[in-house]
């Protein structure tokens, strides 16, 4: 599949997006007009760089309100329009996309507006171009992409076709199986974009909140599958209006898109696999083992002693000190937490790095290769496990290890400690602080490379904006990202924690608490709504309130749960699950936000 994108999609000179279209790797590029209009550098230039790049010229865009006007406007546009034509042969660009007209149209009338685009095809055809007439989905007249169709066909020129874009189609709920029955040669262009589910108007949803595919609601894979049915080979181009995007790195986001059209093709091979109609050679990733489960949690830190001490309260064992490294090993059940010192001068505490269990580790770093993802070696001697691992868009790094019940990497900090009776079974979840300009594509990273299913999204009101937050979860993974409300700048200045699991929260509050352990402190407010909305027995509403514990119900069962204070910027969860409790505890996460923000808030003035 030939992968485009459009320059609108990026920040940065028009210059700076196309190297870094050409460094993430995609095909050819769309040069919007106002990155054209702006940029310094003359179309041959452009052409030229392009060429130096690798990089096709695929589509101009956009021309606006062309069709359905009176004759003296009409013939305004052919004016504008030849201006155009001759530029594009500069750029050396071969199609123009011509919006459905949405202001100056004022004629009603399907053969007016198909003699006046055949009209312009005859003028595009003289200079060697063609036109790619789109649908808008705020059209006047023409807002649907079968309407754009017929009208293409009306015209009846060789030189006037169709662009099909999802987020046209899909955001007015059109069915797209239409698609299949457009004659190929017609279909000039097809650009892609996602998009959360919101509602409000289409108009300032398609301009501020587009995603790359794999990031929204949409159903992209279907889509595309229509096309390839269809017999479409052409360019296939992400066309996304982001506000977020067009302020972050133009090398990330560029990345991050064209791992979303590896996702894309790989979700959409399957339904078409020997297709007769199948023009379009879909790249398939390489078929990989999901992931099972967490291996390890590794946290980073200049002074792992505070770290250590909370892991001990906890009941958790020091397995040992690394036989070549300062990196610490301390397990309880199936859950290890690695404490790494490499590298750690100034760093307070934090989550480093995640090991996911695979029964195929080397075919799952290929997988996340194919997916854009940048390789983090781990220097190993010939006696030491060779994991492997790539880096996250929220810098953690992920690494592969083999599935097993105790990892031969283990080894490495000396013998197994005697079994004890510890009372946690194993980690969780994770939740990860994303900075704000990574969300959607750490989302996205962590959803096609370790295979997650994400859940729908929600929003946790702090005491500094709302946090809004995202599970993804497949088998014993679960991840919880959270996007860091942008007061607080960057992510490093919200905690981030990790989520241990027991069969009884009581008893291990009880031990950790005799061991010394300081509780995120609850307060009273919550307990008597608490009362309030659940009728608990006395008893337990009482150890709850005595232990600093949380409580939460979803109708299949319940989840108790308490957070330690937090060490750097990262903290301990112990959670209970009874019954068929399938959440997090989501109802409880603004009573912590808010108790971590007044304890951060006093601590300054507890120094002085």
């Amino acid at each position: 599949m030939r992968t485009s994108i459009a320059t609108v999609c990026l920040s940065g000179t028009l210059e700076e997006k196309m190297h870094a279209c050409a460094a993430a790797g995609f095909d050819g590029i769309e040069i919007f007009e106002q990155d054209l209009v702006v940029s310094p550098l003359s179309p041959e230039e452009v052409r030229a760089l392009a060429a130096r790049l690798g990089l096709s010229l695929d589509l101009y865009q956009p021309f606006r309100d062309a069709d359905g006007v009176t004759e003296d406007v009409f013939e305004e546009n052919l004016r504008r329009a030849e201006a155009k034509f001759r530029l594009m042969n500069r750029l050396g660009i071969d199609t123009m996309l011509v919006c459905s007209n949405v202001a100056t149209i004022t004629i009603h009338d399907d053969d007016v507006i198909a003699g006046q685009l055949r009209r312009l095809g005859e003028l595009a055809q003289r200079h060697g171009v063609r036109i790619a007439y789109e649908a808008l989905a705020w059209g006047t007249y023409v807002s649907t992409y079968r309407h754009a169709q017929r009208i293409v066909e009306l015209a009846g020129h060789p030189a006037v076709g169709t662009c099909l874009d999802s987020f046209h189609i899909l955001s007015r709920g059109d069915d797209p199986s239409g698609i299949e029955l457009i004659d190929p040669e017609r279909i000039f262009f097809v650009q892609l974009a996602d998009a959360p589910a919101l509602t409000m108007d289409v108009l300032s949803w398609s301009r501020h909140y587009r995603l790359f595919p794999g990031q929204g609601v949409f159903d992209l894979p279907a889509f595309l599958a229509h096309l390839v049915r269809a017999g479409y080979d052409g360019p296939v181009s992400l066309e996304i209006f982001n506000d977020t995007f067009r302020q972050s790195d133009a090398v990330a986001t560029a990345r991050d898109g064209l791992r979303s059209l590896r996702w894309l093709q790989d979700r959409a091979a399957s339904a078409v696999t020997g297709d007769p109609a199948r023009r379009m050679a879909l790249d398939a990733l390489p078929p990989t083992p999901a992931p099972t489960r967490l291996d390890f949690a590794e946290i980073r830190t200049e002074e792992p002693e505070a770290v250590a001490q909370l892991l001990d309260q906890l009941g958790f064992s020091f397995r040992g000190q690394h036989r070549r490294k300062p990196v610490q090993l301390w397990t309880q059940g199936d859950a290890r937490i690695v404490l790494n010192g490499q590298q750690a001068r100034g760093v307070a505490a934090s989550i480093s790095a995640l090991g996911v269990q695979s029964a195929d580790p080397d075919r799952a770093l290929e997988r996340a290769l194919a997916l854009q993802g940048v390789a983090v070696p781990r220097h190993h001697t010939a006696d030491e496990a060779p994991l492997v691992g790539v880096a996250a868009p929220d810098g953690i790094t992920v690494f592969f290890s083999p599935a097993s019940d105790d990892p031969v990497w283990t080894a490495e900090f000396g013998s197994a400690p005697t079994a004890d009776a510890g009372r946690i079974r194993g980690i969780d979840h994770v939740n990860l602080a994303q900075p704000w300009d990574a969300f959607d594509e750490s989302v996205l990273f962590y959803d096609a490379v370790l295979q997650l299913r994400s859940r729908p999204s929600t929003e946790v009101p702090s005491p500094v904006g709302l946090v809004r937050s995202q599970v993804l979860e497949s088998g014993g993974i679960r991840l919880a990202l959270n996007i860091v409300p942008q007061v607080l700048d960057t992510a490093s200045r919200y905690p981030e924690h990790i989520a241990l699991a027991t069969d009884d929260v009581v008893a291990v509050a009880r031990a950790a608490r005799d061991a010394g352990m300081e509780f995120l402190a609850v307060p009273d407010n919550y307990y008597e709504d608490l009362a309030a909305r659940c009728a608990l027995p006395d008893d337990l509403l009482s150890t709850l309130r005595e232990l600093d514990l949380l409580y939460d119900t979803d109708g299949d069962g319940a989840f108790l749960h308490f957070y330690t204070a937090t060490v750097g910027r990262m903290f301990f969860e112990v959670v209970e699950r009874q019954g068929g409790y399938d959440g997090f505890g989501a109802p409880n996460a603004a009573v912590r936000l808010a108790a971590q923000f007044e304890r951060t808030r006093r601590q300054p003035a507890a120094r002085r």
